[in-house]
């Protein structure tokens, strides 16, 4: 049976709708598809990437912990330091203050000591001396101590103290300094005891007005006029720097005031070189004493060699003298005796042939050492 156009007609809009749909499902299934597929490499790209995030900052959180391990070593380091420097500066800080109280201690002692006056004279001996040892002069040589002066006139002083300088120098050419260390130090010890400022002040122009009087009483001895040839002043030694600084701080026209009088204010340091000056001029008189010593031992030398050589030529004019009575002899022996006894050999008795003896030839000698030539002949020549 044969279907009409109808049926055909609606099996050909059949079967375009299934196909119709058939490619709508399929287009269906591939984005659906297409979508899960990007989906899973969106996942498996996103877990890569927080897989390397995850080690980078693994790596990254251990180098900062061991960054933090350093520095709490470092920390702790630096803690242990200060802990022992700090036991040190209190160790240093208790050794100052231990160091400050004995220098104290001792100040105060020394202070008491140098009130009395045989203990601040022995003090300043030993400064001055220690001074000289310094300058280099010998111990009793270019130097005496406490030495005892006499008078003008001759008589040596009735007074212990009138003329009895701390030191005397002996200077190149006999003359001499005297120095003096008897220096007032009460008023400056109080000064150093002293809490209060005006005070302290007042002990420091007292101290001044002390060191002025002794200079007018020093001046008053007149040491020089004792040791002739000797410069026309006196060093008055004052055992401390401190001590001169002091008083010419109040006073400072002490300077002009002592060396008007003939009185010259010395601190260690220019004693030290007022005494090496005086080492230089007996160094320089040393020298000049050898020089003249050489001139002396030059001139004996010349006058011993000229009598010398008187005696030489001397001595060649008699071995002159001597060659010619020599010659003198031979010639008497060959012409007289020599003679006769050769006929013996003309009897027959001997025959042995008499030689004359040979004579010894007069001959200048070269001066400048050289030895004359023997002659060809039978002389000898001197």
């Amino acid at each position: 049976m044969t279907a009409g156009p109808e049926t055909q007609t609606s099996l050909i809009v059949l079967v375009l709708v299934c196909v119709l749909l058939a490619l709508l499902v399929g287009g269906a299934v591939g984005y659906v598809l297409g979508v899960l597929r990007t989906r899973t490499a969106s996942a498996r790209t996103t877990a890569g990437l927080d897989q390397g995030a995850r080690e980078s900052s693994a790596a990254e959180a251990a180098v900062l912990r061991e960054s933090l391990d350093r520095l709490h070593d470092q920390m702790r380091d630096l803690e242990h330091s200060r802990v022992s420097w700090q036991s040190r500066l209190h160790q240093q800080v208790d050794d100052v203050r231990a160091t400050t109280d004995t220098l104290r201690r001792e100040t105060a002692s020394l202070a008491t000591a140098l009130r009395k006056p045989a203990v601040r004279g022995r003090w300043g001996e030993l400064h001055l001396r220690r001074a000289v040892e310094l300058a280099g002069l010998v111990d009793r040589c270019d130097f005496e101590e406490q030495v005892r002066l006499h008078g003008p006139d001759g008589a040596e002083a009735l007074d212990a103290g009138a003329l009895r300088p701390d030191l005397v120098v002996r200077l190149a050419g006999g003359r001499s300094i005297v120095v003096d260390a008897k220096v007032p130090l009460e008023a400056y010890l109080d000064a150093t005891t002293s809490t209060d400022d005006e005070e302290r002040e007042a002990h420091l122009v007292r101290h001044a007005r002390q060191l002025r009087t002794h200079v007018d009483a020093l001046a008053t001895k007149s040491y020089w006029r004792s040791l002739p040839g000797s410069p026309d002043f006196v060093v008055l030694f004052v055992p401390a720097e401190s001590f001169l600084a002091a008083a010419l701080e109040t006073e400072p026209a002490l300077l002009e005031h002592a060396a008007a009088r003939h009185v010259v204010l010395a601190s260690p340091t220019t004693l030290i070189g007022l005494l090496r000056t005086v080492a230089l001029g007996w160094s320089h008189a040393a020298l000049t004493e050898q020089a003249q010593e050489v001139h002396r031992l030059g001139r004996e030398l010349h006058a011993r060699l000229a009598t010398w050589s008187g005696h030489l030529d001397q001595v060649g004019r008699s071995l002159n003298a001597a060659v010619g009575h020599y010659n003198s002899a031979v010639g008497s022996l060959d012409t007289r005796v020599l003679v006769s006894a050769r006929r013996f050999e003309e009897l027959g008795v001997t025959r042995d042939e008499l030689a004359p003896p040979r004579t010894v030839g007069l001959r200048a000698v070269d001066r400048r050492g050289a030895a004359p030539e023997d002659p060809p002949d039978r002389t000898v020549a001197l």
